[in-house]
């Protein structure tokens, strides 16, 4: 495939950096459909093969098929009430089956943090995903903890073009193996659907679509676009492009914004021009490529393929859908991300590679993007609440699909599965929950039924799906979160407590610059970037480093918890608001602990970093309302977000931790523990033991 990567920063849930462009998607096709037929050829005698070799592994295994079905981001508590009211029969019935316990997360419980832990078995000192971002130690300016690309390392240069020699380099920067590629070592296939910090996807036994933190087409986290008759509005523009179009009769003229021009020597973004017909108050046509498609006011077009023509002939395929919202007095249109194409991949998003593609001729169409719910253009008020909720029911809606696909076709092995339509919901309608939320007050009005009660309903009907499809004794079934929610009032800026406290100086004029671009390094000992974590400016790691790493290094760490955890509102009846920070070296055991934040802030329910400390951008104030939909999160100290656990077989172990599943499922499958792992296998009984309970159908 011929392919440019050019790296830049990639600010994840707190706003999208363009990351790399592409080019060329024939070579990846090609070599998926010829993978496929090998597959199909050599599948009789691989599996006989492995019937002999792996014999005394399925001899030892008290289950034939496991299934995981996760659901991010909910909550114990939450969960715990709607079942007390009957208003959640289908997982009421897999805890009588077996048991519903609360699930320990992992420091910090972010998503990307758990989800690794949870397919890796250990703590994140030996998986090295600490936040959704990291610094980069040259310029500690923030970038995308999970993933790094980078361009071939040789090209040729003519004139205007460079043209790429060699592939490039698509690193996934998770360490440590995921539990099913072992399962796969000892003959055991495993389907792996959307679980997060999957891309790029690795090779196994079995096959994987990559989730969250995959990439749009433009190599971000997802960029929107806007286009707009009326003045855009003064604000926050993170994650979109907003663009003020304007009618030529009853047409609007515009382009969407592709990955810059592979073979460009200076970067020069790509673009696919279209036009709107305005026909009538509530409908229009689109023309887009050689195509044309119905709009209609509030009401998303199916996925629709576009192209960007590079230079010497070469195509660059995407697909996105357009809402169009209002025809008068303005014209207002809404356009996703560009995403990757998953019937033409421009970048590998499963494995095998052919697996993507058998997805879209199986189901048509659907979204790659890793965070694909889109939550920025909900913040920036370029989608209202029915159209970001829209994007959340249909994106599970095609997930649900290749899930029971997966699970019919998985008649012995490992079926994982992960929905993320709970944990968007949470965090952009907890303000339906919380009267005390700054985004609770003015013109809201109480829904008859909250939205995040119809995500719990929802994720309730694919769990009676479910245990309709598993009703044999040898299926292990759980259903899990990894992490709990909760209210998310008031952002913390700790790069502005670090100034406050005499840790961190500011150039002349450098308040307010992101990246952490406008701090005096020749005078900062201490920084924060992310969503919970302070990093030392220490000599050898930092390109400017001046704190010596011996005794100062932990004399200052001791110092700043010791202050941080301290830390009240006098806003808001001087409340406190950290209720533990944890010292990295002592909280995580492995050989990645050095690259973690040095301090991590473990805050009480209702705080959380601000989204300038997620961004490196220091302000002038500690404590900032948070008045986006945004309102839910869940990067608080562990002890208050538990996930949870259903399981249809009993587990009696007092503790239970995220960690532990992978290890737990491997003893069930007959499959030794690596002694790497920090996960134990848990005391899981058996179904008839758990049919016996009274009461039990």
């Amino acid at each position: 495939m011929l392919a440019v990567f050019v790296a830049q920063p990639a600010h994840a849930y707190i706003g999208p950096g363009a990351g790399f462009a592409v080019a060329g998607s024939f070579l990846v096709v090609f070599a998926a459909v010829a993978s496929a037929l090998i597959i199909l050829i050599t599948w009789p005698v691989r599996a006989l093969i492995r019937a002999i070799r792996f014999r005394r592994v399925y001899a030892r295994s008290r289950i034939r098929r496991a299934i995981v079905l996760g659901f991010d981001g909910m909550d114990f508590s939450l969960t715990s009430k709607m079942i007390a009211e009957g208003k959640l029969p289908n997982f009421a019935a897999l805890r009588d089956l077996g048991c519903f316990k609360p699930l320990r997360s992992t420091i910090p419980p972010i998503s990307p943090v758990a989800w690794s832990s949870f397919q890796t078995g250990v703590n994140p000192g030996k998986h090295n995903i600490f936040d959704f971002l990291t610094r980069d130690p040259q310029t500690c300016a923030p970038r995308l903890s999970s993933s790094e690309i980078r361009g071939p390392a040789r090209s040729l240069r003519l004139g205007k073009y460079t043209i790429p020699i060699g592939r490039p380099d698509i690193r996934l920067l998770r360490k440590a193996t995921p539990f099913w590629k072992i399962l796969g070592d000892h003959g055991i296939f495993s389907s792996i659907i959307r679980v997060p910090i999957t891309f790029p996807p690795e090779k196994f036994y079995g096959v994987q679509l990559s989730g969250m933190c995959a990439p749009d087409l433009r190599g971000s986290q997802g960029i929107f676009s806007y286009f707009t008759t009326a003045a855009p509005a003064e604000g926050d523009s993170t994650g979109g492009e907003v663009t003020r179009v304007a009618k030529n009769g009853a047409t609007i003229t515009a382009a969407l914004l592709g990955p810059d021009d592979p073979l460009l020597t200076e970067r020069t973004p790509l673009s696919c021009p279209f036009t709107v017909s305005l026909n009538c108050s509530d409908q229009a046509e689109l023309r887009i490529g050689s195509e044309r498609h119905a709009l209609k006011v509030g009401t998303y077009s199916p996925w629709i393929a576009v192209a960007f023509r590079a230079s010497l002939g070469r195509k660059i395929t995407g697909i996105c859908r357009f809402l169009l919202q209002e025809v008068e007095p303005e014209v207002r249109l809404y356009v996703t991300p560009v995403q990757i194409d998953p019937a033409q991949p421009v970048m590998p998003v499963s494995h095998p590679p052919i697996y993507s593609i058998y997805l879209a001729k199986n189901q048509g169409r659907y979204a790659t993007l890793g965070l694909a719910e889109d939550s920025w253009a909900l913040n920036n008020r370029c989608l209202d609440d029915e159209g970001f909720l829209e994007q959340c029911r249909t994106y599970d809606s095609e997930r649900e699909v290749m899930f029971f696909d997966a699970l019919e076709k998985t008649g012995r092995g490992l079926c994982v599965c992960v929905f993320d339509g709970t944990d968007r919901v949470q965090h952009s309608f907890w303000r339906e929950l919380d009267p005390a939320h700054p985004a609770h007050s003015g013109d809201y009005t109480e829904p008859a039924i909250s939205a995040i009660e119809k995500a719990y309903l929802n994720a309730d009907r694919i769990v009676g799906r479910t245990l309709a499809a598993c009703k044999d004794d040898e299926t292990l079934l759980m259903v899990i979160s990894d992490h709990g929610f909760n209210t998310f009032r008031y952002g913390v800026d700790l790069n502005r407590w670090l100034e406050e406290n005499g840790y961190l100086v500011l150039k002349e004029q450098g308040r307010g610059v992101k990246n952490l671009a406008g701090i005096d390094w020749s005078r900062t000992r201490a920084f924060a970037v992310g969503l919970a974590g302070i990093y030392l400016n220490l000599k050898g790691r930092e390109a400017a480093g001046i704190v010596d790493p011996g005794q100062e290094a932990s004399r200052l760490r001791d110092e700043i918890a010791e202050k941080l955890s301290r830390l009240t509102d006098p806003l808001h009846g001087n409340q406190a608001v950290v209720k533990r920070v944890y010292n990295a070296l002592t909280t995580y055991a492995g050989p990645y602990k050095q690259d973690a934040p040095d301090l991590l802030a473990g805050f009480h329910i209702g705080y959380r970093a601000s989204w300038e400390t997620a961004v490196g951008q220091v302000t002038e104030r500690l404590f900032h309302d948070n008045v986006k939909a945004w309102s839910g999160d869940h990067c608080v100290d562990q002890s208050l977000v538990p996930g949870i656990l259903f399981c249809n077989r009993p587990v009696d172990d007092a503790t239970l931790r995220l960690l532990d599943i992978g290890p737990t499922i491997m003893n069930l499958f007959g499959v030794d523990v690596p002694s790497h792992m920090d996960g134990k296998a848990w005391s899981v009984g058996n179904v008839a033991a758990a049919s016996e309970k009274e009461g039990t159908p």
